[in-house]
């Protein structure tokens, strides 16, 4: 059995990349003081702007640059690993990846995963600027003797890419982690919580939302054990939460409720007409 302690930093990127480093520095501060053994930030928390745009190419940088470089010192500062989302720059020519890195304590950069599922939804277009990631991704990596699992928002409406991060012949998470710019409109609250409930129980797995703040996200930061049940929320006001995941909580929620042993079919790639494979 293993236990680990998350933190949970939500609040509002801004169109400055130093500026969200210090943001991220003090969160990691605050998590370390609070015992927390790992610290999750939104999507695009390196730079956001409301549209995305040349500016987010612009801002865009290799995962060598200043910003994620910030990162592993932070981390190797702090003591405590972290999960942040970054404009990584991209090979095609006006575009970017919407990209999350794993930072171990070390400053090792453990993991990254590059969004899949593009937000070209709710009048949103993701494409026209975002390079889409390799859909044979697996960002899984490995902390405090638990597997963690990455995905990132509009991921989240595809319960396949949780699936396979949990599924024990391939990720075998006991942790997804989803940094999210989950954009408010009508009834879009109830769709985050409900889905990210949803990801958890049906996979029996720790999930850990973590939003932006408004005017344009949610925010509804939120850890729920393998059974759904909500840990550790947060409300629309920047901040951050804490909670302990446990092994032996799983174990026990999978005794009662052995969906994945039980499962019938597996997940595979599927081309999409006019576009790169997705999930």
């Amino acid at each position: 059995m293993a236990t680990l302690t998350i933190a949970a930093a939500q609040f509002a990127p801004a169109d400055d990349p130093v500026a969200n480093l210090d943001t991220v520095r003090a969160a990691a501060v605050d998590a370390a003081a609070r015992g927390a053994d790992l610290l999750v930030t939104p999507e695009y928390t390196s730079y956001f702007t409301v549209d995305i745009d040349d500016r987010f190419v612009a801002a865009a940088q290799p995962l060598d640059g200043p910003f994620v470089s910030g990162l592993r010192d932070v981390a190797r500062e702090t003591g405590i690993a972290l999960v942040v989302g970054v404009a990584e720059s991209a090979d095609t020519p006006e575009r970017f990846r919407n990209t999350l890195v794993a930072v171990l304590p070390t400053g090792e950069l453990a993991a990254t995963y590059r969004k899949v599922h593009l937000y070209d939804a709710f009048g949103s277009r993701e494409s026209d600027r975002i390079e889409s990631g390799d859909p044979e991704q697996l960002p899984v990596f490995e902390l405090g003797g638990l597997r963690i699992g990455l995905e990132t928002c509009y991921d989240l409406r595809f319960p396949e890419v949780t699936r396979r991060l949990a599924a024990p012949e391939l990720g075998a998470v006991d942790v997804v982690v989803l940094p999210a710019e989950w954009v408010r409109g009508p009834g879009k609250e109830h769709h985050w919580r409900t889905l990210l409930t949803a990801r958890a129980i049906e996979n029996t797995v720790w999930v850990v939302g973590v939003g932006q703040t408004p005017p344009i996200g949610v925010g509804g930061s939120v850890v729920l054990d393998p059974s759904g049940v909500a840990v550790a929320s947060a409300g629309a006001t920047p901040g951050t939460l804490t909670a302990t995941v446990d092994t032996a909580v799983t174990d026990a929620v999978r005794r009662v409720n052995p969906s994945l042993s039980l499962r019938r079919y597996d997940v595979t790639l599927r081309a999409q007409p006019g576009g790169p494979e997705q999930l």
